[in-house]
This record gives structure tokens, C-alpha cells and sequence, in this order.
């Protein structure tokens, strides 16, 4: 027993919990054996705290629990976005899919002011205004959640902006051959791999100007050179933007550290699930399992 038998001030490292099947089922006896370990749990992993699995719901219910550092910081900063932001606060979203953010945007529209569109996404926006979006792909619930955020843009009052210039390829290929056109100029075989520069400096003055930012998913396919210039772009507005700056976990975090952008933000979020659950209003087990217990 590593535990039992580890000297006074030294730390114990267990194995990769999920590799047991007790764990993501969140078993109550592997959660009695974890807490069978330890005198006091603190969970510090926000990454993982809205997972209700033995090793950060279960093992609550037989110690005393309580939220480290890190954790008590991404509450607090996700938090102040959730209830009182200062405006005009402003959220660039990304990623591939509309369906994977709308919850986020139906939760945040009455505290909104505007959002900004790229990624994946945008072609399903672009799609609701009667253009053509080439080759890119639209989810089917893609379509019809665009079109509910831009039904609610008119009704709640924010501001919905999309790219009006975006960048194409005519093959989702890191060495494909690229063009920058207006958005009313995508055409077959060519697919949406980037926002332009017209739309980056559009953002930009947007962000620039707002009080508190919070920006999940890269603007475009940022792992290949060729389309990573409008997730820069947003990147380095966002860093020298003087209001509160959340980045929220996940490849949108991955591209801050890449840029070396890190310290420029107010907070850059470990966790790219949790923090969209978060800011979707969603209960985090891991969290409210603490504060029950």
C-alpha cells in the first residue's frame, strides 16, 4: 500500500483513474475506496468537474471536500461573466458545430451584447442569409439553431455578426490551394477554412472596444499556418483589449499558448467542457457535490 507506507510530506500519484471501471461510472464502493485513502479531498481539476465520476462526485459523500485554488479562481472568473459582466461584453465563438454552442447562447443572450461568429459555424450563419457556402458542411441541426439565434438577435437586441469575407480551399488539406473572397462568393468545390482579414479587423474593432470578452473556439483550422491568421488575429485582440479577457479552455487555449498570449489574459480556463457547461448554466457535479457536501 503506496499510501500507507509513503514518508510524512511526500505525494502519492495514482494511476490514471479512468483505466478502473468504477471510476467513469462513478461506483460507490471505488468511490468508498478512493475516500479510504485520504483524510480530506480537494478537487483542483475544473477540466474534469462537470463529469460526475467516483473520483470527483462519489468521493465527496465520505470526506470532508472543498475546491482548491485553481478551481475557486475559474468559478470566480466564469462567474462574473455569468452575473454581472461589465458591458458591453462581447463573446467570439467558434468551432466546428452550431449545436455544440447554442445552450451557451440562448443562456448568455440577455447578458450580450454582441457575438462574433467564425469557425466551422459561420457556414451554417451564412447559410440562413440564402448563401452559398460551397463544400463546407452543415450539420442538419446546424442550420435550424442559426436560424433560432438570429430570430433571437432581433427579438433580445445583440448584435449577431458573421465574416463577410472568409477564407476558402478547395480541399481540407493542410497544402491546399486558398483564396480570400467575400462570403457571397463561395462556390463548389471550395469549403470555409478561415474568416478574412476584412472580418479579423471587424472583430477586432469589436473587441477592442469591450469591457469583458469571453472567446471559445478557434476562428478557423488553426493547427495549419495557412488558416490560423484570423485565430490570430482574435488572439492578439483579445490580449491587448483593456477590459476582463476569459478564454475558454480547450484548442481555444491551445492557441493562446501557442502565440505566447497567455499572460495577456485575464484568465485562460483549463477546461473546454466544463467552462461551456458553465457559462450554459448547466450544474458541474463536481462542483455541486462539494457544496453539498
Amino acid at each position: 500500500d503506496l499510501v500507507s507506507l509513503a514518508p510524512q510530506n511526500s505525494v502519492v500519484m495514482l494511476e490514471n483513474l479512468r483505466f478502473h471501471p468504477g471510476e467513469e461510472n462513478n461506483e460507490p464502493e471505488f468511490a468508498e475506496e478512493l475516500a479510504a485513502l485520504a483524510d480530506v479531498y480537494v478537487n483542483d481539476a475544473f477540466g474534469t468537474a462537470h463529469r460526475a465520476h467516483a473520483s470527483t462526485f462519489g468521493i465527496t459523500r465520505h470526506l470532508d471536500s472543498a475546491v482548491g485554488l485553481l478551481m475557486e479562481r475559474e468559478l470566480h472568473m466564469l462567474g462574473k461573466a455569468l452575473e454581472n459582466p461589465a458591458r458591453p461584453f462581447s463573446v467570439a465563438l467558434g468551432g466546428a458545430k452550431v449545436s455544440d454552442k447554442i445552450r451557451m447562447i440562448e443562456h448568455l443572450a440577455g447578458k450580450v451584447d454582441t457575438f462574433l461568429i467564425g469557425g466551422g459555424m459561420a457556414s451554417a450563419f451564412l447559410a440562413t442569409q440564402g448563401l452559398a457556402v460551397g463544400a463546407s458542411r452543415i450539420e442538419d441541426a446546424g442550420l435550424k439553431h442559426a436560424r433560432n439565434v438570429t430570430r433571437m438577435s432581433k427579438e433580445r437586441g445583440f448584435n449577431l455578426i458573421i465574416p463577410s469575407d472568409v477564407v476558402i480551399a478547395d480541399r481540407f488539406k493542410r497544402d491546399a490551394s486558398s483564396k480570400t473572397v467575400i462570403s457571397s462568393n463561395i462556390c463548389e468545390p471550395w469549403l470555409i477554412m478561415d474568416i478574412g482579414d476584412e472580418t479579423a479587423r471587424r472583430y477586432g474593432n469589436e473587441l477592442q472596444r469591450s469591457n469583458t470578452i469571453f472567446w471559445n473556439g478557434p476562428m478557423g483550422v488553426f493547427e495549419w499556418e495557412s488558416f490560423s491568421k484570423g485565430t490570430t488575429s482574435v488572439a492578439r485582440s483579445v490580449a491587448r483589449a483593456a477590459g476582463t479577457s476569459i478564454i475558454g479552455g480547450g484548442s481555444t487555449a491551445d492557441a493562446v499558448y501557442t502565440l505566447g498570449l497567455e499572460k495577456d489574459m485575464s484568465h485562460v480556463s483549463t477546461g473546454g467542457g466544463a467552462s461551456l457547461e458553465y457559462l450554459e448554466g448547466r450544474d458541474l457535479p463536481g462542483v455541486s457535490a462539494i457544496q453539498d457536501a
